[in-house]
């Protein structure tokens, strides 16, 4: 209740006269027909399913969902990487819901870790709060809009593709359509 109160007050503090620029705002990100799958039908069937490195892991499944309020990891995920879960967990107690349909969804805690997305040559990494779940699904993580917004990344849904600001121009990771299509029918 107190975050939101100090929400609240810093939103109706702001002045819109004097802008800030945001850290990676000045970098253009566009789409093109360069862009587009060649023999590709039924466009914006299938999931955006990306691999990063997460904490020196590449997670693969890892779903970018922009409409989802939430960055989630999977407790297995964690023990796949080779994590002592009980020392990177922090605890918490809030429920979320629209996961499991039907119930709220209790999760373990949150960890942060490292999140990095491109190549040797041009990369990003960002430090992304995940809440952790302890249940099964066919992905690893989801990367939400919160992750997102930290990354100033911009989905590409009908194209699977992410782009974002990187040092060295526009980062474009390009997801993989057959891995796409198994998380979606499991």
């Amino acid at each position: 209740r107190r975050e939101r109160k100090l929400a609240e007050r810093e939103i109706g503090a702001m002045q819109p006269a004097v802008q800030t620029p945001l850290r990676w705002s000045d970098a253009p990100i566009t789409y093109s027909r360069e862009d587009q799958w060649n023999d590709y039908s039924n466009p914006g069937r299938y999931p955006l399913i990306l691999e990063p490195i997460m904490s020196g892991s590449i997670v693969s499944r890892t779903l970018i969902d922009g409409g989802s309020g939430l960055n989630v990891i999977f407790a297995r995920t964690i023990k796949m990487m080779g994590l002592d879960l009980s020392k990177v967990l922090i605890p918490g107690d809030t429920a979320f819901y629209g996961i499991v349909p039907g119930k709220a969804a209790i999760p373990l805690g949150q960890v942060t870790f490292p999140v990095t997305f491109g190549t040797k040559e041009n990369y990003r990494t960002e430090f992304i709060t995940f809440e952790v779940a302890d249940f099964a699904s066919s992905y690893n993580a989801i990367i939400g809009r919160p992750g997102l917004a930290k990354f100033m990344a911009i989905p590409h849904y009908v194209y699977l593709l992410l782009k974002m600001p990187g040092p060295n121009g526009v980062i474009t990771i390009r997801g993989n359509l057959k891995k796409s299509h198994i998380c979606d029918h499991e």
